[in-house]
C-alpha cells in the first residue's frame, strides 16, 4: 500500500526560530518532539547524518539533514515500513513560516494492517501534538488537536492502562 501523511502549520514567526525547534530533535533540551506525551526520539549520537535510533517500536535513521531547514528519517522498522518521514521548514514570508512533517512509504505484509489500523492513527496524533508543542515553544497560542476515542484506546492498550491524558504545557 502506498503512504503519503503530511501534516503543516504556519506560524507568524521568521523560518530561522521555528528551524532552531527542529535542530534540537532527539536532544536533552527537545522543543519539538512531544516527549512528555510520547515515547522520546532517541539516537546513538547527537542529530547528524548516520545516526539511528527512533522512538518506541519506529525505528530509522537521519538520513538528511539540513540545520535549520530539513530532516529525514529513513525507517528499518517496524517490518513492512519502506519509506521515511522528516521535517521540513518553509520560508512562507518574512515573518511566516511553515513547518511540514511528511511521511512517505509503501507497506507490506503485516504493516498494511497496522498502518492504517494502529500506527496511522497514532502518528497522526504525535505529529499534531508536535506542531501545537512548537506553537508553545514560539510562545503562540497552540491549535489543539484533540486525540480520537480510538487514539485515546490504543494509548491505554498499549500501555497496559498507564497512559497519560493529552496535556499540552
Amino acid at each position: 500500500m502506498k503512504v503519503i501523511n503530511v501534516h503543516r502549520r504556519e506560524y507568524p514567526v521568521a523560518s530561522a526560530e521555528v528551524g532552531r525547534l527542529v535542530d534540537t530533535l532527539s536532544s536533552k533540551n527537545d522543543l519539538l518532539w512531544p516527549h512528555q506525551l510520547w515515547p522520546r526520539m532517541k539516537f546513538d549520537k547527537p542529530l547528524a547524518v548516520s545516526a539511528n535510533g527512533g522512538h518506541g517500536p519506529i525505528r530509522y535513521f537521519v538520513e538528511e539533514y539540513v540545520p535549520g531547514k530539513r530532516v529525514v528519517f529513513r525507517f528499518t522498522g517496524p517490518s513492512g515500513f519502506d519509506g521515511f518521514h522528516g521535517y521540513d521548514v518553509f520560508e512562507l514570508e518574512k515573518d511566516k513560516t511553515e513547518l511540514r512533517e511528511t511521511l512517505k512509504m509503501n507497506t507490506h505484509g503485516i504493516a498494511q494492517l497496522s498502518w492504517p489500523l494502529i500506527f496511522r492513527p497514532l502518528h497522526d496524533a504525535l505529529i499534531e501534538d508536535s506542531l501545537c508543542f512548537a506553537e508553545l515553544r514560539l510562545n503562540l497560542t497552540p491549535t489543539v488537536s484533540e486525540w480520537s476515542w480510538w487514539v485515546k484506546f490504543l494509548r491505554w492498550a498499549l500501555s497496559g492502562g498507564k497512559s497519560r491524558p493529552q496535556e499540552i504545557a
